[in-house]
C-alpha cells in the first residue's frame, strides 16, 4: 500500500513539475486566456490585454486524481492580474490527461471573470482542448463573451494558435454593442497586431437615434 501512495505521490509531482504537460497548460492559459479575452473585448471596443511577461498568475485546485490510464484535475482555477492590475480568473470544472501517449489536455466547463474599466467581462464554454504538441487551444461548442453596458458576443468551435498568436472561428457569430447588432460567418483575430475581422455576410444593425 505505501508503494502505491508512493507511486501515485510520484505521479502528482510530475503532473505538476516544470515542463510537464500541466506545466505547459498553466503557461498556455496564462498566454492564451487574457489575450483571447482581450481579442474578443477589442471587438467590443475595449483595451486589450498585454503579453506574458506583464501578467501574474497563480494556480489552484481542489484535488488531483493520478490512476496508469489518466490525469484529472478537479475545480481548477487559474488566478491573475494584468499590467494595469486588473484581476482576471479561469475556472474549470476539471482538466483531463487521458494517458501519457496522448498529450491533449480536455478542459470541461470554463468561465473566465476579468474586470475591465467599465465593469466585469466574462468568457464562458462548455469544453476546450489544449494540444501542447501543436501549441493549440480548442473551444469546442458554444463560447460566449459578455461584459458590462450590454457588450456581448458569441460564437463556437473556436481555435487559437499559440505560436502565432492568431484565434479564429469555425461557427457564426453574433453580438451586440451600445450602438446595436453585428453578426457575420466568422470572426478571427491577430492578437499580437490586436486586429478583428468580421467575414462572411458581415452585418451591423445600428439602433436608431443612436448615431446623430
Amino acid at each position: 500500500m505505501s508503494q502505491l501512495a508512493d507511486a501515485e505521490r510520484n505521479k502528482r509531482r510530475l503532473w505538476a513539475a516544470v515542463g510537464s504537460s500541466h506545466d505547459r497548460l498553466v503557461r498556455a492559459l496564462q498566454i492564451g486566456l487574457p489575450l483571447a479575452v482581450g481579442a474578443l473585448a477589442a471587438v467590443l471596443l475595449f483595451a486589450p490585454f498585454s503579453h506574458r511577461g506583464e501578467i501574474s498568475f497563480l494556480l489552484a485546485k481542489n484535488r488531483i486524481e493520478v490512476t496508469d490510464q489518466r490525469i484529472e484535475v478537479k475545480e481548477a482555477r487559474y488566478r491573475g492580474t494584468d499590467k494595469l492590475g486588473r484581476p482576471f480568473n479561469l475556472s474549470a470544472v476539471s482538466a483531463v490527461q487521458r494517458s501519457s501517449a496522448d498529450p491533449v489536455v480536455r478542459m470541461r466547463g470554463l468561465i473566465g471573470d476579468i474586470m475591465m474599466d467599465d465593469g466585469p467581462a466574462r468568457l464562458t464554454a462548455t469544453a476546450g482542448r489544449y494540444d501542447p504538441t501543436r501549441e493549440m487551444v480548442m473551444v469546442d461548442g458554444r463560447m460566449a463573451f459578455t461584459a458590462a453596458d450590454g457588450y456581448r458576443l458569441e460564437t463556437g468551435s473556436v481555435s487559437i494558435d499559440l505560436t502565432t498568436r492568431r484565434l479564429s472561428s469555425g461557427e457564426p457569430v453574433t453580438g451586440q454593442l451600445p450602438i446595436g447588432n453585428f453578426s457575420a460567418d466568422r470572426i478571427s483575430a491577430d492578437l499580437v497586431g490586436r486586429t478583428v475581422r468580421l467575414s462572411g455576410n458581415a452585418r451591423l444593425r445600428i439602433n436608431q437615434g443612436v448615431v446623430r
